[in-house]
């Protein structure tokens, strides 16, 4: 399967774009270019480097958590919600298994999370509608009117 980016065609949408990527480690840089590349056209007062960065997480936490016996895919998505920016990653690993952690200063790993809650104005997880879990962010006011 090759790597997809697609627009949903319907103009009334709100979403703005969609990528699927394998869950490989490369996957992490191209869904931060590829999200970047996409939605400059659609002039977000917000910053598209924060965004870039919540995504880079996300993918990275979907890529080691997601499970399937089934070859499987990272889907991210990305929606224009009034004034606001949704960014949801979707995974085939389990809803339950999604938590904010606090690590210890000494640990490599486990801030992902983390960053996002601290830069994102909401965040949630849950299952997915596409089976398996997605961890989305809210970034307000990305479109102020």
């Amino acid at each position: 399967m090759a790597y997809q980016l697609d627009r949903d065609p319907t103009p009334d949408s709100p979403r703005l774009g969609a990528m699927s990527l394998h869950p490989v480690p490369e996957s992490v840089p191209r869904a931060r270019r590829w999200f970047q590349k996409f939605i400059a056209p659609y002039n977000p007062a917000c910053s598209i480097d924060d965004c870039a960065l919540m995504i880079s997480e996300l993918v990275t936490n979907a890529i080691v958590y997601g499970k399937s016996d089934e070859p499987w895919v990272v889907r991210v998505e990305w929606f224009r919600e009034g004034s606001s920016l949704r960014v949801e990653v979707h995974n085939p690993g389990f809803p339950a298994n999604v938590q904010l952690r606090r690590p210890d200063a000494n640990d490599a790993h486990g801030r992902g999370l983390l960053l996002v809650d601290s830069i994102a104005d909401a965040w949630h997880s849950g299952p997915s509608r596409l089976g398996g879990t997605v961890v989305s962010f809210v970034v307000a006011n990305a479109w102020p009117s």
